[in-house]
């Protein structure tokens, strides 16, 4: 397929961006499918897909020069890197972050503080002398990676485990490093006419009012405007809203002086404490994974084997170093916070490499002062190699972790968990709980029912101002479709016991009933039809079928029944009838 591509490709007038995009897009599958095979992370896959690409003819095939072709690459990962920070603002949950803020603030700072003066102190003995550079690269060498380490422990089933936790934590904390320094990096570099402090002092100046008035705008424009779409029930048009709703913001900071990525933060902001996150999410998410993948693929784009394999030795070396000094720091923080040995060697891996945002933060500083070509080569390649260790490590960890104990080493009494560190009781840990789909007249009674009998329930529902009135009373909701696969995910479907949709909107049950099936197969469904001729297409999928015409009957006749004395009929005999008359 991928050869049919590209002689296709050669022989037809394709436009630059379609056909690297086109062969992005059907490498990658491949890789993932072998990725797959090896039960490793599809991440690495996408780099390696972007090296194969950068080093072979592949690219000769569009009969476009490198300089076109770095145009495109740069266009690819700009969109990539835009997408990134929106969700990363969408993501950035301050409620998550009051509850983490000691770890996040006290680790994180010793975390990336500790590397930065390390990285700091190497580049400066390498011969880096420019203060800004040396600055850059020593911010960029502590950033670790978040995507590589939370889909790894998802890969490994540990999404909210104490570890998980430590790691968001000094996330969070990476998270506004790299905020920070998209606001200060035109003053760092002095690109003003006043001093470099007095420049950052007004740079942060101008990223907090543009922060703030962005906050402003979204409480008076953005959500109302979101609210009007909101009521429209018009899934088209609420996913073309967020788009342009991220597009929009990124425009107007760039207009501002500001970085595009920041503007993109600044909007998934705007959202993130709405009650239309979760929604936001579930339809961005695909958007999110195909532009991560751009990205990634864009930086295996920039690195040159031949120069890889040349120096190798020094990056083998340097991708060592990385991976020990920023393993054992962040090890020692988890130990700070009162994690055992073996959930602090997983921290300590999962927290090893450099990361995305490194590379973010490299290309942003480029663009005020070229890099060295050398240097960027060194540090694209050591991310490259320690992302796609990282994975290995965390497998491995338990295992050293095992080793260690056996020789002896950390045999002192185990320390309780820090109760910051064990999962809040929001949406995402729910467990053996009920989803009610839809909050009409059945629904509210079935969630009234569950509760007042001890069973934890969530609503999924689309009309935003239920969904308000249920946030505000405290019941666990999401603004989300019931259809969409990331929406089940958000809430909780895997660890759910039943699942129930209120609603006689048949084909809406049964597109949504394979990906229920998919997170859990065991899981009790309860579906509505409202025509027997719609019953036998519901029992295909093997469900519960709650038949609205046959319960009108039975009510009907029971009614009837309290009318006529002499309608002496059993409520045996009333289900008899009603199912004899199918």
């Amino acid at each position: 397929m991928l050869a049919f591509s590209l002689l296709a490709a050669g022989a037809a007038d394709v436009s630059p961006l379609f056909g690297v995009l086109s062969m992005v897009l059907l490498l990658a599958v491949l890789m993932s499918l072998l990725l797959a095979k090896l039960k490793q992370n599809f991440l690495i896959g996408y780099l390696i897909c972007g090296i194969i690409i950068a080093n072979t003819s592949l690219l000769g095939s569009f009969g476009t020069h490198n300089t076109e072709m770095d145009g495109v690459i740069a266009h690819l990962a700009e969109m990539g890197v835009i997408l990134l920070m929106f969700t990363l603002g969408v993501e950035f949950s301050l409620g998550e972050f009051k509850h983490l803020w000691r770890v996040s603030l006290i680790g994180g700072g010793i975390q990336v503080g500790t590397i930065s003066a390390i990285g700091g102190a190497i580049a400066w003995f390498c011969g880096i002398r420019p203060p800004a550079e040396v600055v850059v690269l020593a911010v960029s060498v502590a950033l670790s990676s978040t995507a590589v380490a939370m889909k790894s422990f998802q890969d490994m089933g540990q999404p909210n485990n104490p570890s998980a936790r430590t790691a968001l934590a000094i996330a969070l904390f990476d998270d506004i490093v790299v905020i920070l320094f998209l606001l200060i990096l035109p003053g760092l570099y002095g690109k003003g006419e006043g001093s470099v402090a007095a420049e950052i002092a007004i740079a942060v100046g101008k990223g907090i009012l543009f922060l703030g008035g962005t906050l402003l705008l979204g409480r008076y424009g953005i959500t109302p405007l979101l609210h009007a779409v909101a009521r429209t029930r018009s899934g088209e048009l609420f996913t073309l809203s967020v788009v342009a709703l991220c597009s929009g913001v990124a425009v107007l900071g760039a207009l501002l002086g500001l970085s595009p990525a920041l503007g993109a933060f600044a909007a998934g902001l705007v959202v993130s404490e709405s009650i239309y996150r979760h929604r936001i999410m579930a339809d961005i998410m695909p958007f999110k994974d195909l532009f991560l993948a751009i990205f990634f693929v864009s930086v295996g784009l920039q690195i040159n084997l031949g120069a890889m394999m040349s120096d190798w030795v020094r990056i083998l070396g340097f991708s060592i170093l990385i991976l020990l000094v920023k393993g054992t720091i962040a090890f020692s923080v988890a130990r700070l916070f009162k994690l055992p040995l073996r959930p602090a060697l997983l921290t300590g891996a999962a927290l090893s490499s450099s990361g995305e945002f490194s590379l973010v933060l490299l290309g942003k500083a480029a663009d005020y002062r070229p890099a060295d070509p050398y240097v960027q080569q060194l540090l694209l390649c050591c991310a490259a190699l320690t992302m796609a260790v990282v994975p290995l490590l965390m497998r491995g960890s338990g295992r050293f972790g095992h080793v260690l104990e056996k020789a002896g080493f950390f045999t002192a009494k185990k320390k309780p968990v820090a109760e910051n560190l064990t999962p809040t009781h929001v949406i995402k840990e729910i467990s053996d709980h009920a989803v009610i789909c839809g909050y009409g007249p059945v629904g509210k009674a079935l969630n009234e029912a569950l509760k007042r009998s001890g069973v934890d329930t969530l609503i999924m529902e689309l009309n935003s101002d239920t969904v308000r009135a249920l946030k505000a009373a405290g019941q666990p909701v999401l603004f989300a479709d019931a259809s969409h696969p990331e929406a089940l995910e958000l809430a909780g479907i895997g660890r759910a016991r039943m699942v129930a949709f209120t609603f006689p909107a048949v084909e809406l049950t049964k597109s949504a009933v394979p990906h229920v099936r998919e997170h859990n197969p065991s899981i009790v469904i309860f579906g509505r039809a409202k025509f027997a001729a719609e019953i036998a297409e519901l029992e295909e999928l093997e469900i519960k079928v709650i038949h609205d015409e046959r319960e009108s009957a039975i009510s009907m006749i029971d009614a009837a029944r309290s009318v006529y004395q002499r309608v002496d009929l059993s409520d045996e005999d009333i289900r008899e009838i009603v199912d004899g008359g199918k």
